[in-house]
């Protein structure tokens, strides 16, 4: 079939022809928005789920339908490395200069820019990185005593306050998108919960939506023991059979080309039903496949060409990032997940590893918290690890040593 026409989209973050299986998600954040532009009280929103599940393709249309209802809005990436109070001076400012233009009163409006480039420029200390540095563009002189105290805590909760008084007065609402959560530092997330406790309390309209792996939460409970009631978590995970048919069927459709039953069935065997590997067997499917219908003789011919490309950019990249010990430590863990009493995307007793490297738990600490920092890897509960990447398991059972 062409090519060009090929409707499929594997890519980091790209939403998908057919956004299939997240109407309950949806519809919840649709509540929220509407609930909030009433006035009355609502909690942040928290994702959680494994990497290719489409978590941010998700933040990116959340975002979409808060700026459909004139919301001002900002999204940032949390990196491992960087501190919250930058980004998150861009983003706000971003939401700002949204909300602005139905502002009748622009001094108010210039107020608040004012605090915004006071915490902005808190950054700027003499020990940042340049890369860390923001030189916001508002003409204005910044604040004095509000949001420049340098403690991130008290700054973003006064920061988040005054933006949120400026959303009060147009009638709507501000939303950070926060992609990557889990990567902030121990004093960023605290201060982000503090922050959100403190809307919650007064009833603002400013709500933080954040994405994130699986150990999310409990990243967000170790900086406040409160963030258990503070944010309502959603975990995305993979499509049923339903939604999966959908999101290769419905723009398959569109083009006018049909699956056989088989075709779907194998498809489905395949990706696991995690949009990803959906999109990323749908797209080698098409460009294989002769003509409408398509078979699962179509399938197994094409199945190589998309396990191949998965191998390279979706695993391998990661794998490449590991040192000689990291490596040896997930090849461990493939093993044990491998077993046949275990499902290969199960949790794997850090014990266990040891027992089947020869080594002392303690030993193997530092390869464990460094793929954990990489986000190679993640512990939902204390003594176990899993893989952030589904199939990332059976990839390395198939790699030579």
């Amino acid at each position: 079939m062409d090519p060009v026409r090929n409707p499929y989209a594997p890519g980091a973050g790209q939403r998908p022809p057919e956004l299939a299986g997240r109407d309950r998600e949806l519809d919840a954040f649709d509540v929220v928005l509407e609930r909030i532009a009433r006035g009355r009280p609502e909690r942040s929103l928290v994702l959680t789920g494994l990497r290719g599940v489409g978590k941010t393709v998700l933040l990116n249309t959340l975002r979409s339908m808060a700026i459909g209802r004139l919301w001002g809005t900002g999204k940032i990436e949390a990196r491992p490395d960087q501190s919250l109070r930058r980004p998150v001076s861009a983003a706000l400012h971003m939401a700002i200069r949204e909300l602005a233009p139905h502002h009748r009163d622009p001094e108010r409006v210039d107020d608040v820019l004012a605090v915004l480039k006071a915490f902005a420029l808190r950054a700027n200390d003499s020990s940042s990185k340049l890369r860390d540095r923001w030189a916001p563009g508002i003409d204005l002189p910044p604040a004095r005593g509000r949001a420049d105290s340098g403690d991130i805590e008290i700054d973003l909760v006064e920061l988040f306050t005054d933006a949120a008084s400026l959303a009060t007065d147009v009638g709507t609402g501000i939303a950070l998108f926060i992609d990557e959560m889990q990567d902030l530092g121990p004093a960023d997330v605290s201060a982000l919960c503090a922050a959100c406790h403190e809307l919650s309390q007064l009833g603002a309209p400013l709500i933080v939506v954040g994405a994130g792996l699986p150990h999310l939460p409990a990243v967000l409970s170790a900086a406040k023991s409160y963030s258990e009631r503070l944010f309502r978590y959603q975990r995305i995970d993979r499509l049923d059979r339903v939604a999966a048919d959908l999101a290769l069927c419905a723009p398959a459709a569109r083009e006018e080309v049909e699956y056989e039953a088989k075709a779907l069935d194998l498809l489905y065997e395949k990706s696991g039903g995690y949009p990803y590997f959906v999109q990323a067997y749908g797209k080698a499917t098409w460009d294989h496949a002769p003509q409408s219908p398509v078979t699962d003789a179509d399938v197994r011919v094409a199945a190589p060409e998309a396990e191949a490309e998965l191998a390279v950019g979706f695993f391998g990249s990661r794998f490449e990032r590991a040192t000689p010990a990291e490596r040896e430590y997930m090849r461990a863990m493939a093993t044990l997940s491998g077993d046949p009493s275990n499902d290969m995307d199960a949790a794997v007793p850090t014990s266990d590893i040891a027992v089947a490297l020869g080594r002392k738990p303690a030993s193997l600490s530092p390869a464990r918290d460094a793929l954990i920092k990489k986000g190679l890897i993640y512990s939902g509960e204390r003594g176990t690890v899993a893989f952030t990447v589904p199939h990332f398991g059976r990839y390395l059972r198939t790699q030579p040593v």
